[in-house]
């Protein structure tokens, strides 16, 4: 008689299923953590890595976040009572604005409290991301560039043109007002500035820099950012951190 075999204490009763490996390809991450695992680790990770991809898919070489991905993500987090917190971690040059602008809009309107890590880079779109958390941090030496929005593909040379691209403006440059403590003027000012990057328009921010400016709330890693964490995800704590 054949008996059913049961894997001893090895790799193989250990070893990941085919969800979790397909997870780790295609999100970076593995799936929600459930409880009882969230008793030992309450918060979940975010990252948003690359590029920003929107509605149009970008070549294989390209290291990428892909909205469809995060935003199902950032659903299931917010209707599992068991996760306390959402860490998110960016390193992108930015990417799609409209992708990026719905991520951002997802985090803001989040009951789960969300701390934002910037680490390496949060670039162009990265910063409404960034802005959007209940609390942001910056890594001393991460670097964020804020410049103005640009289109890729055929454009046309009409005056309705101009008049969207200026809309598409005011909608990232609102956004970034209300959900940080940058003045729209300031911000503006660092958007258009010209000579400091070489072949472009804009500004560079290097750690304190975007502290200093209103735009990031604190200088810190991933310690001070479990910590924060901790002190939003307690009762009343959810707008206490300024």
């Amino acid at each position: 008689m054949f008996e059913q075999y049961e894997p001893e204490n090895t790799d193989e009763a250990t070893a990941p299923d085919d969800t979790t490996i397909e997870n780790i390809r295609e999100l970076g991450q593995v799936s929600t953590p459930q409880a009882p695992e969230l008793e030992a680790q309450p918060f979940h990770c975010l990252s948003i890595i690359g590029q920003i991809e929107g509605h149009m898919v970008l070549p294989p070489r390209n290291k990428t976040t892909k909205y469809e991905h995060v935003i199902p993500q950032l659903v299931a987090i917010e209707q599992n009572p068991k996760v306390k917190g959402l860490l998110v971690v960016l390193n992108t040059v930015g990417g799609d604005i409209e992708a990026g602008l719905a991520i951002a809009e997802m985090l803001k309107t989040m009951e789960t409290p969300t701390v934002s890590l910037v680490l390496g880079g949060g670039h162009s779109i990265g910063a409404p991301i960034a802005v959007a958390a209940d609390y942001s941090l910056i890594s001393e030496t991460a670097t964020m560039t804020i410049h103005p929005i640009r289109l890729s593909g055929l454009v046309i040379g009409v005056p309705q043109t101009y008049e969207y691209l200026d809309k598409m403006q005011d909608r990232v440059i609102r956004f970034i007002v209300q959900h940080s403590r940058v003045e729209q003027e300031v911000l503006r000012d660092m958007m258009f500035r010209t000579g400091e990057l070489v072949r472009d328009v804009g500004t560079v921010l290097v750690g304190e820099e975007a502290v200093r400016v209103g735009l990031i709330n604190e200088v810190g890693g991933l310690g001070t950012a479990i910590t924060r964490l901790h002190q939003l995800a307690r009762p009343g704590g959810k707008g206490g951190i300024q």
